[in-house]
């Protein structure tokens, strides 16, 4: 935060007792919107395990997570969530989720962003292509 990188948030990814990964919000250090600390902290923890399932482990984060850290941590499958301040204490200092959590919340059709589905008769061969592979990885 001191050096420019990025707002005042940092997480770390503990499992027994260690940490093993970090993240600091580098939003502007990297031109990134997604590089809030705890997707940063996710990241550091999954290539330092080799591993991008990291249960078993818990997630300290400054701030409750956004709905975007939310959902990251979901997919790591990550077991537990600490956070020092809430929503509130960061949307007084300018970072308020609520817009999106509103999105969420409403049905496509009402949100900001339009979005519409294209109907494509070729659209799910590549997830029938995934479905019958043999040495996938699921996730």
């Amino acid at each position: 935060m001191l050096k420019g990188r990025g707002g005042p948030f940092g997480a770390v990814v503990v499992r027994g007792g260690t940490i093993i990964g970090e993240g600091a919000n580098c939003v502007l250090g990297n031109n990134d919107p997604t590089a809030h600390a705890e997707v940063q902290a996710i990241r550091d923890a999954s290539a330092r395990e080799k591993n991008f399932v990291l249960a078993g482990s818990v997630i300290y984060a400054s701030s409750e997570p956004c709905p975007m850290c939310l959902a990251a941590i979901l997919w790591a499958r990550i077991s537990r969530i600490v956070y020092a301040n809430d929503r509130g204490v960061a949307a007084a200092v300018g970072f308020d989720d609520s817009f999106f959590y509103e999105q969420l919340a409403l049905p496509e059709q009402s949100r900001a962003i339009p979005s519409s589905h294209l109907k494509l008769d070729h659209a799910a061969a590549l997830f029938e292509e995934w479905r019958d592979k043999a040495d996938k990885t699921p996730y």
